[in-house]
């Protein structure tokens, strides 16, 4: 059996397909709805476009530090953990002196609210963020991943078979110029469209998809071992890490 839900939460649709004999139960919906409500409620306090969050209150130093919820504090250690973790290539310090979290909160929010999915006995599951992508299989029948061609959102330049694990995918062709590089306060121009990047964490992923496209051509010596990635230049030539399709 299959079932599918979608929700545009966070600004992005967000979408579960779920496949195997307790699709259609009542757990399987509790779960996808609590999994709405976490994202919804991480919107709310995330946002940098709600000027009631958290965030929007730091930035106009209506509270500090002291002031938010435990949850900004945690993706704060956390924006400052994978700063360390990429030599400076990843950070929330925005160049004017603002903190945007974005580039970590999405990643590390659907993954967090998939644990209510994980608690569904023998539910496979595919969770689709925006096309930031999280994939359980119990059964070990993979789902079928499909990376968008940054040139035509309507076409696919690679599929990829997975049976768990997660697919992130950093560019400009949706958004334009709106990754800097830390390193030198600018905005980022690179002959790659996007690079995308797959492994066990999605927080991970999308945290390194990001990094790997603000690295350019030295993109693919920037993913750690567990993580592979298919990057899409411009005159639409794909290259993939040797890993890229494994998993």
């Amino acid at each position: 059996m299959r079932r599918s839900w979608v929700e545009q939460v966070m600004g992005m649709p967000v979408s579960v397909l779920a496949r195997g004999s307790s699709a259609g139960s009542d757990a399987a919906d509790t779960a996808v709805q609590a999994l709405f409500t976490s994202l919804r409620e991480v919107d709310r306090v995330f946002s940098p476009y709600k000027p009631d969050s958290d965030v929007s209150r730091l930035g106009r130093g209506e509270i500090g530090w002291d002031d938010v919820s435990p949850d900004v504090k945690d993706v704060r250690e956390r924006c400052a953990a994978a700063g360390e973790l990429t030599d400076g290539l990843f950070s929330a310090e925005l160049p004017d002196g603002g903190w945007d979290p974005s580039g970590l909160v999405k990643g590390w929010a659907v993954e967090r609210a998939a644990e209510l999915l994980r608690s569904v006995d023998g539910l496979d599951w595919c969770l689709n963020a925006g096309g930031d992508v999280l994939v359980v299989c119990p059964s070990a029948e993979p789902f079928t991943v499909g990376i968008q061609d940054p040139r035509d959102p309507g076409r696919v330049v690679a599929a990829l078979a997975r049976q768990s694990g997660a697919v992130a995918t950093s560019g400009t062709a949706a958004r334009g110029a709106h990754l800097y590089d830390p390193r030198t306060g600018r905005a980022v121009r690179s002959r790659w469209l996007s690079v995308s990047v797959s492994g066990a964490s999605l927080e991970y992923a999308d945290i390194l998809a990001t990094v790997a496209f603000v690295a350019g051509d030295e993109w693919p010596a920037v993913l750690p071992p567990g993580y592979e990635g298919l990057g899409v230049l411009a005159d639409g030539h794909l290259h993939a890490t040797a890993g890229w399709g494994t998993g």
